[in-house]
């Protein structure tokens, strides 16, 4: 669990590295944009992932809990 936990934390705390929101925490994506990633596909590797989980926080609505967890 302790895992699982590190892992979201580390999500929605990475930074995007490129594209039009560079720059911004993963969580801080605007849903559209990751819907538009789940149509066309998610980068390969560790950021793909982690892309793939905001997704499905943005989907279940619990953005808004996991705000406390962002870092400056």
């Amino acid at each position: 669990m302790l895992n699982n936990q590190q892992a979201l934390i580390e999500a929605i705390n990475q930074t995007m590295p490129f594209g039009k929101y560079a720059g911004r925490k993963l969580l801080q994506l605007p849903e559209p944009y990751l819907v538009w990633f789940h149509s066309k596909g998610f980068p390969e590797g560790k950021l793909g992932q982690q892309l793939a989980l905001m997704y499905e926080v943005k989907l279940n609505g619990l953005e808004d809990m996991l705000q406390p967890l962002l870092h400056n």
